[in-house]
């Protein structure tokens, strides 16, 4: 292996980019001030704004606390668990850096969230007093300062390991990386079926059933609703997209350090840094212009600026940074040639996933016109058009995916891998403009509903706001392609780096892989179906607990319109904080079962099966996992414009049976694209990492004693048994019917809540 401790020169680089991604966080309180210094609006409106702040911090501190408990007890287990070099030491940091990579996600989401629910008042007060432009510059200055601390916090916690650690700072970003990854999932996860619980059960009982506008103030899940966009599309997307951030930055810096020493481990942290700088110059240029043919085109701007600046720096970095000549076997090109040209195929991926999102979700595109026609003819065929437009578009994604991941590897010969993961830092030299798309979206659905409640909203106004959170959906979709796309690079390179580290097992074991990882192993076959099956069941198990939590709120709301019949006359005030509980308890309660299905079903497939089936269970993830989460996004990205286009006039406009049939198939959409879809991206890298965990005690149960199989085979079982459990618990949990809860055998239980 080349020599993996930094030089002097090297540590002087890794203080710069420390510095850079300090630079990052100052430039994000920079946003921040903008975006506070902006009116507030009338006294209405700022006490529906104060209504969703305190709802959305009083959930995330009631998830915090749930998750602390889980916190503590992965630490005491990274603590156990052995690691190939560095002792109790390097465990030590191992297990220390996982808390801090789970407090970094944690305070991107908070952060993130608290910013959204304060810019999103001031962008409704701008689209009223100044219309488009300044309205857009604060949604998507609001994103920029999610953006930057994204960035900000990913390369200070990549570069801090490196210039503590040195030689042993993979095995400590393993940690890190596990950190980020394991709080994303539980926030995606969460906050998803918070938001979606509300959301469903607002336009189900508001929009179809009574008849009255969404964000309507007579509809007692509106605040919720609202809650919900800051929890689910602010806290959870911002972390997800720290820990792709992170986790990308952890795979390469492992395979970096395997290929090219310490020049392998700094350049991965010289193309973050690059990034920042594109990220700042991005959101920058993405000011709306008089000339802007749509909302989207300042977007667009500020995304290929950002591109195009992290080329142009990127090959500037190759070519002085990296050797001209390198040592690996079976090279294909020069070192230089290889980290310009990787880093280049990420960023064309992008680009290239940018674009078939956009086409297959965008209100002027073909795909999404022709779901809004097929709502002439009902709900199913709204159902039908969605679901077959997602499929085709998985394809074409996971295409373009896959072509990107050859090229790297057919650019990185013995160094493939490495060319991999590179690929995903490329693609994500722009992930402060991604995260500012994404978090544009929320920031834009939830300054229509403030200021719809308010009712202080004059037509033009309206229509700024409409039109706003027109293209917020849009970013929403393509920041969630963009995201399982960088999963994919991230698990693949992830993946090399469990190659590695079961290759160094067995050599300290004093074995050898042989067919371990034969296709032709039917133990592998087997595995590979169970990676691609806990997708699948992952996915179910989510979209089931936004349908049981959203049938409660349903029957809240019902129960409200009924019991208050002053409400519709507004002589009676909904009980607002009484739905925001029921999706708060709901969602903390329902996580548990999906987050111990993707911790545990590694290490019941490592330990049962072996560390082949495991690498094979790995490879089916990520298959399936890329397939299922652009289907999930792009199927409710497209439902939720086509009920936009109908509310804009089309095919009979609102309270037509054609915008009744578009609200069902938003409403099947929306646990589609932001609860199981999202909660992928992270899903496939947590058991990644936890195979990556847990891979020298793998071999060290497999190769050695005979009499290990006994230990082996009851860590399988006790994982296998938790899951179980924890599955049936779920099930038995009441399914709401009318006014009447039911378990799930269909025996009546109890009066519903």
């Amino acid at each position: 292996m080349p020599d993996s401790s930094l030089s002097g020169g090297d540590v002087t680089l890794v203080v710069v980019v420390l510095a850079i991604a300090l630079a990052a966080l100052g430039f994000a309180a920079y946003l921040v001030k903008a975006v506070l210094a902006a009116d507030q609006g009338t006294t209405k409106m700022r006490e529906i704004a104060q209504a969703v702040q305190e709802g959305a911090a009083a959930y995330l501190r009631r998830q915090f606390r749930t998750l602390g408990v889980f916190a503590v007890i992965v630490f005491i287990l990274l603590l156990l668990l052995p690691v190939h070099d560095g002792g109790w030491g390097t465990r030590l940091g191992r297990a220390i850096f996982f808390l801090v990579g789970a407090a970094f996600s944690a305070a991107v989401g908070f952060i993130g969230m608290t910013l959204a629910t304060r810019g999103n008042v001031r962008v409704a007060q701008a689209a009223r007093a100044g219309g488009y432009r300044p309205a857009f510059r604060i949604a998507y200055r609001t994103g920029g300062v999610v953006g930057m601390i994204t960035v900000g916090l990913g390369l200070f916690g990549a570069a801090l390991v490196l210039l503590l650690f040195d030689e042993t700072a993979p095995i400590v970003l393993e940690g890190f990386g596990f950190g980020g990854a394991l709080l994303a999932m539980f926030m995606r996860v969460g906050g998803g079926i918070f938001t979606k619980a509300a959301d469903v059960g607002a336009d189900l009982v508001g929009k179809v059933e009574a008849g009255i506008p969404e964000d309507d103030p007579r509809n007692a899940a509106t605040i919720a609703d609202n809650v919900g966009d800051n929890v689910g599309d602010c806290a959870g997307m911002a972390a997800d997209l720290f820990e792709s951030y992170a986790v990308t930055l952890v795979a390469a810096l492992i395979l970096g350090q395997v290929f090219f020493g310490a020049v392998g481990m700094v350049f991965p942290l010289l193309i973050a840094a690059i990034g920042v700088i594109a990220s700042l110059v991005g959101i920058l240029a993405s000011n709306p212009g008089k000339n802007d043919s749509s909302g989207l085109a300042p977007i667009n701007r500020g995304f290929f600026t950002s591109a195009a600046v992290s080329l142009v720096l990127v090959a500037a970095a190759a070519f002085t940074y990296l050797p001209s000549v390198g040592e690996v076997d079976n090279l294909s090109v020069s070192p230089q040639v290889l980290g310009f040209v990787s880093v280049l195929v990420g960023v064309v991926l992008a680009a290239a996933i940018q674009q078939l999102t956009g086409y297959f979700t965008e209100t002027s595109r073909k795909p999404v016109k022709d779901v809004g026609r097929s709502s002439l003819t009902g709900p199913a065929t709204v159902i039908l058009s969605g679901m077959s437009l997602g499929l085709e578009s998985a394809v074409y994604a996971a295409l373009l995916i896959g072509g990107a991941v050859y090229g790297a590897f057919l650019i990185g010969g013995g160094a493939a891998l490495y060319a991999v993961a590179l690929a995903g830092c490329g693609l994500l030299t722009t992930a402060g403009v991604i995260v500012s798309m994404d978090t544009f979206g929320p920031v834009s659905d939830n300054a229509q509903g403030i200021a719809e409640m308010s009712g202080d909203l004059d037509d033009e106004a309206a229509r700024v706001l409409t039109d706003l959170d027109a293209v917020g959906n849009t970013t929403k979709a393509i920041t969630k392609g963009i995201a399982i796309a960088t999963a994919v690079l991230a698990a693949t390179a992830l993946f090399g780096s469990y190659n590695a580290q079961i290759g160094v097992a067995l050599e300290d074991a004093g074995d050898t892989l042989g067919d371990a990882f034969s296709l032709v192993n039917p133990n592998n076959i087997v595995g590979a179906l169970i990676g691609a099956a806990v997708v699948f069941f992952f996915s179910g198990l989510a979209i089931s607990a936004v349908s049981r939590a959203a049938g409660r709120v349903v029957f809240e709301v019902r129960e409200q319109f009924r019991t208050k019949p002053g409400i519709m006359d507004y002589t009676e005030r909904p009980d607002y904080s009484k739905v925001v509980d029921i999706c708060t308890k709901d969602s903390l309660r329902e996580l548990a079962t999906p987050g111990l299905l993707a911790v545990l079903a590694p290490v019941a497939v490592g330990f049962g099966l072996g560390f082949g089936p495991l690498a094979a269970y790995l490879v089916g993830a990520i298959a399936a996992g890329t397939l299922m989460a652009v289907f999930l996004a792009n199927s409710g990205g497209a439902w939720d414009n086509a009920k936009k286009m109908v509310e804009d006039g089309a095919y009979g406009g609102k309270g037509s049976e054609a915008h009744a049939a578009t609200v069902i198939g938003d409403t099947v959409g929306d646990p589609f694209k932001d609860t199981a879809g999202p909660a992928i991206n992270p899903l496939i890298k947590v058991m990644n990492l936890v195979a990556l965990l847990i891979a020298p005690a793998v071999v060290g149960l497999t190769v050695g004693d005979d009499s290990n199989t006994t230990i082996r085979v009851a860590i399988a079982l006790a994982a296998v048994v938790i899951i179980v459990v924890s599955v049936l618990v779920s099930k038995r949990r009441s399914v709401v019917v009318g006014g009447t809860a039911t378990d799930s055998s269909g025996a009546l239980t109890a009066s519903a809540p």
